[in-house]
């Protein structure tokens, strides 16, 4: 921690030490739920192995503190803040002529910056973010009345790619004050036309729709929280939507709740980390739900290669699936069932009376030559957990221990 306020930082993370203090031994088998002193684990049973209190972590952050203090005495410093930026404190030296840092130039990491007297070496002016030029404060001010007491309003406003992060501070007012459940789907009703620009909806909250006439930028959806987006072209556009770009990279990344409907296609990383939002959209790149853990995703059009990669929940469906396309070590690619039918059916239907999609509107068509065409990407060890809690609910057995038992394999 010393070595690295002399080289500069003035923040520090801590995580291993911390773990260890509460009473983690280092297994290395968190992915496995069998953590034998009760940290990471769902097991109720290996739960109550779990001794550690947040008594242990205090003492621990006083002991480092300390030894901190004893260091900065040796150095003739008062406090951290004095030792950042103070290479000129580090013996260099061994570290320079080990052989190996042949070939390094550790110059720029140690170079002591020439300042004027009395300037200062640490951040000491705080970062101006222009929160009050955001659209957000005109969103908050237009939709005071659904805000103070539920009643429903609908925005048409224009968006410019300058414009980040919309919707994401007015998300911030809905939960302030009306808690984690939110406000009824479609209370804040806001129309957009335009370019929007990065995370366009950003940990929207349930009761906020988003309606976008244009194109978005990166992280569409990011962390999307129960709230609504649909994307579509400006209905002037004369190409044809589900061959162009509607929407950036990484969209729908770590959300876990609400709804997506694309019109168009999108970037790498669609819905990575999804643990609950439902999506649609007409094509994806490389790598989509990488690392899913739940909701469902519906992609009507062709996708990028390593599809499914580390998705270990939640489920996809895919038009025309390309069993070369689809990384199947934690997945299995089959047929739809019943359920899944009507669920598609209805998901679509929604698709096309949110977008206007000509893919959607084909698709229900001829719905029954249609369905045929879906595979159903379904990881491999959640299929087995479902089965098993319907096994259970089936027999009359406790349904915790059976998703228990089957999670271990």
């Amino acid at each position: 921690m010393i070595v690295a306020a002399l080289l500069g930082a003035e923040e520090f993370g801590f995580a291993t030490a911390p773990l260890v203090v509460a009473g983690c031994v280092l297994m290395r088998v968190c992915h496995l739920d069998t953590c034998p002193v009760g940290v990471a684990t769902q097991n109720p049973e290996l739960r109550k192995r779990f001794t550690g209190r947040p008594e242990f972590v205090v003492t621990f952050f006083e002991f480092l503190a300390l030894q901190v203090r004893e260091y900065l005495a040796r150095l003739g410093l008062r406090t951290l803040e004095e030792a950042v930026g103070r290479a000129e404190l580090l013996d260099t030296a061994a570290a320079v002529e080990h052989w190996k840092a042949a070939g390094l130039d550790l110059a720029p990491v140690l170079h002591i910056p020439e300042l004027e007297p009395g300037a200062a070496r640490r951040a000491i002016t705080g970062q101006d973010h222009g929160l009050e030029r955001a659209l957000d404060n005109t969103l908050i001010q237009l939709a005071e009345g659904a805000l103070a007491d539920g009643t429903p309003v609908t925005l048409e406003l224009p968006v410019r790619n300058v414009n980040r992060t919309v919707g994401t501070m007015l998300g911030y007012e809905v939960t302030k004050r009306w808690g984690g459940q939110g406000l009824p789907d479609n209370t804040i009703d806001i129309s957009f036309g335009g370019s929007a620009g990065q995370s366009f909806g950003a940990f929207l909250p349930r009761g906020v729709t988003l309606r976008l006439a244009g194109d978005a930028n990166d992280y569409l959806g990011k962390g999307l929280s129960g709230g609504r987006i649909i994307a579509r072209p400006d209905p002037d556009a004369t190409f044809t939507a589900e061959q162009q770009v509607i929407a950036g990279n990484v969209i729908g990344y770590g959300a876990t709740g609400g709804e997506m409907f694309l019109r168009g296609v999108v970037g790498e990383r669609f819905c990575v980390r999804n643990s609950g939002a439902t999506a649609v959209v007409e094509g994806t790149g490389d790598h989509g739900c990488e690392y899913m853990t739940g909701g469902r995703v519906a992609v009507l059009g062709p996708v990028g290669r390593n599809f499914a990669a580390g998705m270990s929940g939640g489920i996809a469906y895919l038009l025309d699936p390309d069993p070369g396309m689809v990384n199947g070590e934690m997945v299995d690619t089959e047929p739809l069932d019943a359920e899944d039918a009507e669920f598609l059916h209805g998901l679509v239907e929604r698709h096309l009376a949110e977008t206007g999609s000509a893919v959607a509107g084909r698709l229900l068509a001829d719905w029954t030559s249609a369905l045929g065409r879906f595979g159903k990407v379904m990881p491999k060890d959640y299929k087995r957990v479902l089965d098993a809690a319907q096994r259970a609910e089936r027999d009359g057995l406790d349904v915790n221990e059976a998703v228990m038992a089957a999670a271990r394999g």
